[in-house]
């Protein structure tokens, strides 16, 4: 095969699990938040306000953290302010220079940061709290092997789910399950966030494609070994937003039959 159909190929997968993922799982929980607050109506508010105690300070740690790593100059942060005019729960206020590309870049990863930061914390909290739940979810997910087979790698997303899910009988599940309920409450990135992670969007697709391109030039096998990496950080991700997505799903049955026996 020629150098620039594999270079394709492998680009596009690359894509796919980061941007891919990130953008469809990120809009269906958006979607679905909406709909769960729509549903409490008056009380949308309260109910945004008690999971954010937990869920806000993480969404804003992280915009923070991303800030420090491309080198953004922190000018303001609220962790949590309940009581805003604007019903705003937090920000992170930030600058940085325009004409450095690193830092540019760096607002694709500030916008998007709470929902990689959300997975990892995810990750940690089922660490400390299921530590053989956490090693039987990671057995499967180390298995699963999107580029040689799709129908068992998702196959073993399923089965990891099964393995979280079968702790339900333990204490240490449902605090689990209630403070990642309050943290993927909060993963939704509001239009601030949008807006700023599309302004680096451009120089991430960029790098990307010009390490790919050089990587295709010189060494095709360094090429899969780099796109095998970014599957596998993927994979990882289309866990936890599987996982996302289900507690979306649980919290909006649980509005709507709120919303009915409120009617």
């Amino acid at each position: 095969m020629s150098v620039f159909p594999i270079f394709i190929v492998n680009f596009l997968l690359q894509m796919l699990f980061s941007l891919g993922f990130i953008f469809i799982f990120g809009a269906v929980i958006a979607v679905c938040n909406s709909k769960i607050y729509g549903n409490f109506g008056s009380k949308g508010r309260a109910f945004c306000i008690a999971t954010g105690w937990i869920g806000t300070p993480v969404h804003e740690a992280a915009h923070a953290l991303a800030c420090l790593i491309f080198g953004h100059k922190i000018v303001e942060i609220k962790f949590f302010i309940p009581d805003s005019s604007d019903g705003t729960l937090g920000y992170v206020s930030h600058t940085y220079n325009p004409k450095n590309p690193y830092q540019k870049m760096g607002n694709f990863f500030i916008g998007i940061a709470p929902i990689i930061v959300g997975a990892g914390v995810l990750s940690l909290l089922l660490y400390l709290f299921l530590p053989s739940a956490f090693s039987g979810v990671f057995r499967e997910l180390n298995d699963a092997d999107f580029l040689g087979d799709v129908g068992d790698s998702l196959k073993r997303i399923g089965k990891a789910l099964v393995t979280l899910f079968s702790y339900a009988g333990t204490w240490q599940w449902w605090v689990f399950l209630i403070l990642g309920s309050f943290i993927a409450m909060h993963m939704t990135l509001s239009k601030a966030d949008i807006h700023g992670a599309a302004t680096g969007l451009i120089v991430y697709i960029v790098l990307f494609a010009a390490i790919d391109l050089i990587l295709a030039f010189v060494s095709q096998k360094s090429l899969s070994a780099f796109t095998g990496g970014i599957v596998t950080m993927g994979t990882i991700l289309l866990f936890f937003f599987c996982l996302f997505v289900l507690i979306a799903v649980v919290w909006l049955i649980i509005s709507k039959i709120v919303s009915l026996f409120v009617r």
